[in-house]
């Protein structure tokens, strides 16, 4: 076999790329968890000595995380004064967890991959599944703080007034079930959203529906918000004016027997609202950074999950438009059309 010396070694520069990515993560998962960006967020340069004063760190690790970060293009270091700055882009990312961009959570659910590498050898060799609650403690909170910056800035001003009447129905006080719920991010920022609606949230995983309890107390919405353990397909609310599905229907074993009772489940003109990973319908057009991490989340979790349940139709993460559409009308939706669409979701409304 002839080696492309040119090949070989753009393979390994890109190996070596994912591997110090991979180092990164976990200083960006400290740095996070430490405090270390919001002490540097608005300071202007400091040094490490600074830095790890008003952190309350030790000095000699702080100056090795921050050479880390600024070789990351994570921080900017100043060589005459030898200080690091966050500038209020990276401060954005990194320090913000209110904002549109917020990342570090994300590394929790990495974090949780591979503490679950013995799970998925497994099951690539069996063929069976892997429950979304046999996965590491550390995927259910990483999922939930990663997802909720997308749902914090888009959901109320983007996505709902995207569908068709349901922001009038929501402000006169409508009934929405959010299957999947998780930690309850998205309900209880509807709930706040629309004090007029009730609101219950369901999921499978028990930890997580305490978790979301917890969270609609220290949002002061329990009032309208109720959280239950319940299948997509049990759940028992009835005359619904939306149905929301987040980042979950591909999850599920069966997904059109999902989307059937959700149409069971609404009332007259009711909605579903269905939010999806982004996804291209061909393989070819998804093979970029977002479609990667897609694609590797979709193996260890997705599938997974989906394989341990009836059915276990695993569509995956980067299931497509016309898959989900295909799902949704053989559950009886007459209308289905895609309503809006970010680089990381698409939001699919579903009418019967």
């Amino acid at each position: 076999m002839q080696i492309d010396a040119q090949e070989l070694n753009r393979l390994l520069e890109r190996a070596m790329g994912d591997l110090s990515a991979g180092a990164g993560g976990v200083m960006i998962s400290l740095g996070h968890k430490l405090g270390l960006y919001r002490t540097m967020a608005g300071a202007g340069p400091l040094s490490a000595t600074e830095l790890a004063r008003r952190a309350g760190c030790a000095e000699r690790y702080v100056r090795e995380w921050l050479n880390a970060q600024a070789a990351g293009g994570y921080v900017a270091y100043h060589p005459n004064s030898e200080t690091y700055e966050l500038t209020p882009e990276q401060a954005l990312v990194l320090a913000n967890p209110d904002g549109p961009a917020h990342i570090p959570p994300a590394w929790d659910v990495v974090a949780s991959l591979w503490f679950d590498e013995d799970k998925a050898l497994e099951a690539f060799r069996s063929g069976e599944g892997i429950a979304w609650g046999d996965h590491h403690d550390r995927l259910f909170c990483g999922v939930a703080a990663f997802f909720r910056s997308a749902y914090r800035n888009e959901l109320v001003a983007n996505w709902l007034p995207a569908l068709d009447g349901v922001v009038d129905r929501l402000r006169d006080g409508g009934r929405v079930a959010d299957i999947g719920c998780g930690h309850g991010h998205s309900t209880i920022l509807m709930a706040d959203a629309f004090p007029q609606s009730s609101f219950t949230g369901y999921d499978v995983h028990d930890g997580s529906i305490a978790a979301a309890r917890e969270n609609a107390r220290a949002a002061d919405v329990a009032d309208r918000v109720d959280f239950q353990v319940a299948t997509a397909k049990d759940y028992p609310a009835r005359d619904l004016d939306l149905v929301c599905f987040f980042d979950c229907l591909h999850d599920m074993g069966d997904p059109a027997g999902a989307a059937a009772h959700a149409r069971q489940s609404l009332g007259t003109d009711g909605t579903v609202m269905l939010v999806e990973p982004f996804a291209n319908d061909r393989v070819e057009d998804n093979l970029n950074p977002i479609g990667r991490l897609y694609y590797a989340s979709s193996t260890m979790l997705c599938c997974a999950h989906s394989l341990s349940e009836e059915v276990g139709l695993a569509l995956g993460a980067q299931a497509g438009e016309s898959r989900l559409a295909g799902v949704l009308r053989e559950a009886g939706f007459g209308q289905v059309r895609r309503a809006a669409a970010t680089p990381f979701n698409m939001i699919i409304e579903a009418k019967a």
